[in-house]
């Protein structure tokens, strides 16, 4: 069974992610909807490190959508970007964090990095 966003960000965002660009330092709330209820991450990003906390504080970027869209993108299924775009997430403030927040979730399995396919890196 694939893991859930709350586990996903519980055990896997908090920590050093090189691939996050130096200069991105932000803090963004993801809104995680279950019916009437609903559930706040709050992730701090400074010098490719992240912070991972329990919060409904303010934040930079606050990504809001329903805990089945989140599983989703945690799974590698959905890509945030392409949640946007349907309506399934909904997003206000500094949209270049969620390029960061893209980063710090799996893509989907058999993707490479951009990098390694335009050098030919991997092959069939």
């Amino acid at each position: 069974m694939a893991m859930s966003a709350a586990e996903y960000l519980a055990d896997r965002v908090a920590g050093r992610h090189a691939d996050l660009p130096e200069n991105t330092a932000g803090s963004l709330r993801l809104d995680l909807r279950d019916g009437a209820r609903t559930e706040h991450w709050y992730l701090l990003i400074e010098q490719q490190e992240v912070r991972v906390l329990r919060s409904s504080a303010d934040a930079e970027l606050v990504v809001r959508a329903d805990r089945e869209v989140f599983d989703r993108i945690a799974a590698g299924r959905l890509h945030p970007a392409a949640a946007l775009l349907r309506n399934d997430l909904t997003v206000q403030g500094n949209l270049r964090l969620l390029l960061a927040l893209r980063r710090l979730f799996p893509g989907p399995s058999g993707a490479r990095h951009p990098h390694a396919a335009s050098c030919g890196g991997g092959g069939r």
